[in-house]
């Protein structure tokens, strides 16, 4: 008997010590900040190591984004072990996809889900309502991006609202409570704009949810009087309480926002009306200071790891690679007149460099790639505006756009330096897109503005298009070459798209 007691003791004490060294093991932030760093250095290391140590799923890659982690779905399930879950009825989870897991914890537990309306674009509130007696698989369905849009009702600034607990996103995180977000302010503006509805208050238990490696050093410093802090933080091994003695936003600091954002954000002109009916001083500054899009000429020059590209060259309307030309010159050889007119049609959408041939088919093959790579809504939105240009627009070539950066996160960044163009014309398989512009002095505009755009950690390329330069009229297509008419398919197969471009 006392043999099996020693035993047992001694497996403890191992236990007990193998506890503390995996404890401290995990403790030790895995990604080190350097002494001076920004925010947005930070964001950068974050992003890169998930990046290079495949830790994240779809979307990716997760630069600019909040990181949709591996484990973020079990990571998210601990949130109904804390103690202050059991005691609340009302929580505020973020529309992040890593967060579906917390949505759909509150919602088998039967609490009021509330989720923020993307970019408060049409509203703070969404009140997620599953159907009368929903099962487990239709909450998570619920739970999920769609499930947001499908079942919800809008909750309004005038609606009686006390948020009992809230769960946000985050890129990084400190042990002390300090969070970082992706730079564009929203879960801040949106606690400050709950605080002064009365729907949090400093007492309000703020979780975030992320992967160990997002556990990093981050200096109180460079934490604001608008920043968010949490109380505690979820990953998938670990439940860190920060104990944190930074207060949270007591409401919306108005010196921070410009008129810029208040456009773009319709509920918060609206709150600012109701504060300045109640006295308040609600004098904007005169630059945004909650967003921090990475868009910055000042960011590191640093770039994640990508794959290598080819050599190109520009054609008369941007670029062609070698490649294509010969692959051009294949389909030649193939005697393209006996495919039938869908073959033909599919052989010329690989990229622009394979329609050199005639002005009308690049226009065509390029609005076909738009419709394509776009998406329905954003195809017929590009078909509208065709509609509505001018005879004459200049354009300008957008290079060294990054793989997987979606043409949604390019029109933001183009709004935000305003230099939003008639026409975007997509490519994203080519790395590249074209802007057309009412006239030169608006695209000589825009091109200032888009000098030292940086997305995703790349740098982009922003130029006139070949066919704009030189004492070519605004607007002004090339004509195809005499070689290039050789080559290209007789007249009498020429779409009616090729001959309106002709002209």
């Amino acid at each position: 008997m006392l043999v099996l007691t020693w035993k047992i003791f001694q497996c403890k004490l191992a236990l007990k010590k193998q506890l503390i060294s995996n404890t401290n093991n995990i403790m030790e932030p895995v990604i080190k900040i350097n002494p001076g760093a920004s925010k947005w250095d930070i964001r950068q290391r974050v992003w890169d190591y998930i990046e290079e140590k495949n830790l994240a799923n779809f979307p990716r890659p997760v630069h600019n984004r909040i990181p949709n982690f591996k484990g973020a779905f079990g990571a998210c399930s601990k949130v109904a072990e804390l103690q202050t879950f059991a005691q609340t009825a009302e929580v505020k989870v973020d529309p992040d996809k890593p967060l579906e897991g917390a949505r759909f914890a509150v919602l088998q537990a039967q609490k009021t889900l509330l989720v923020p309306t993307p970019r408060l674009r049409s509203g703070l509130f969404n009140k997620i309502t599953p159907p009368q007696g929903a099962n487990k698989e239709q909450l998570r369905v619920c739970a999920s991006s769609q499930g947001v849009k499908d079942f919800s009702v809008p909750v309004g600034l005038d609606a009686k609202v006390k948020v009992d607990l809230v769960v946000v996103g985050s890129v990084a995180v400190s042990e002390k409570g300090c969070r970082i977000g992706k730079g564009e302010g929203y879960a801040d503006l949106e606690w400050a704009m709950m605080a002064s509805m009365g729907a949090v208050n400093e007492s309000t238990v703020v979780v975030t949810v992320v992967h160990d490696c997002q556990v990093v050093d981050i200096p109180e410093e460079l934490i604001g009087s608008h920043d968010l802090t949490v109380d505690y933080i979820l990953t998938p091994t670990r439940v860190i309480k920060t104990e944190c003695k930074l207060p949270k936003p007591q409401g919306v600091i108005w010196t921070k926002l410009d008129a810029e954002k208040l456009e773009k954000i319709p509920i918060l002109k609206k709150l600012r009306a109701l504060e300045e009916q109640a006295g308040k001083d609600v004098t904007l500054g005169t630059a945004s200071h909650a967003a921090e899009p990475g868009l910055q000429t000042n960011q590191p020059k640093r770039q994640p790891r990508r794959r290598p590209r080819r050599n190109t060259q520009q054609d008369t309307e941007g670029e062609t690679s070698q490649e294509s030309r010969r692959e051009k010159k294949g389909e030649a050889d193939q005697k393209p007149r006996q495919q039938p007119a869908r073959a033909r049609k599919d052989s010329r959408g690989s990229g622009r460099g394979d329609e050199e041939g005639e002005a009308g088919k690049v226009a065509k093959g390029r609005s076909r790639r738009v419709a394509r790579e776009q998406g329905p809504e954003e195809g017929r939105g590009e078909a509208t505006s065709q509609r509505k240009l001018p005879q004459s627009v200049t354009t300008v070539y957008l290079g060294g756009i990054p793989a997987g950066l979606r043409v949604s996160e390019l029109k933001t960044a183009l709004r935000e330096r305003s230099a939003a163009p008639l026409r975007l014309t997509w490519q994203g398989a080519q790395h590249r897109a074209f802007l057309d512009y009412s006239d030169p002095q608006v695209a000589d505009q825009a091109l200032e503005a888009l000098q030292g755009l940086s997305l995703n950690g790349h740098s982009l390329q922003a130029e006139l298009a070949k066919s704009q330069r030189g004492h070519k009229r605004s607007g002004q297509r090339q004509k195809p070459s005499a070689a290039a008419k050789a080559n290209a398919s007789p007249p009498d197969a020429k779409s009616d798209a090729a001959k309106e471009a002709d002209q």
